[in-house]
């Protein structure tokens, strides 16, 4: 069981979706799934340069309390920061979910 001390930081945990303009058009948005304290790490940064322009990635492991549903495609808001979740580890005996995240933006 994880110390509820640990999770100090409120996420929220949005999942893609898609609905249709006035003109038929595909509209993508985000919807809220879920809002939960987690434990947010910042596991590495690393920079390159693409297209000549430098590009900065931050790679950052998310905490939260086990859930059902949560899955490799929906993303985290955490403050101003939007982090894609690209993997997720589930520890059920344990109870708490591991996001594998990466920055967005």
């Amino acid at each position: 069981m994880i110390a509820a001390g640990k999770m100090t930081e409120r996420v929220n945990i949005e999942q893609r979706s898609t609905s249709q303009d006035s003109a038929g058009q595909p509209v993508e948005s985000w919807s809220l799934v879920a809002a939960v304290w987690a434990d947010v790490k910042k596991l590495s940064g690393i920079s390159a340069i693409k297209a000549d322009a430098d590009v900065s990635i931050v790679k950052s492991s998310i905490r939260i309390r086990y859930m059902a549903g949560i899955n490799a495609g929906m993303r985290v808001i955490h403050g101003s920061d939007n982090y894609d979740i690209s993997a997720v580890i589930e520890n059920r005996a344990e109870r708490f979910i591991d996001l594998v995240c990466v920055k967005n933006g």
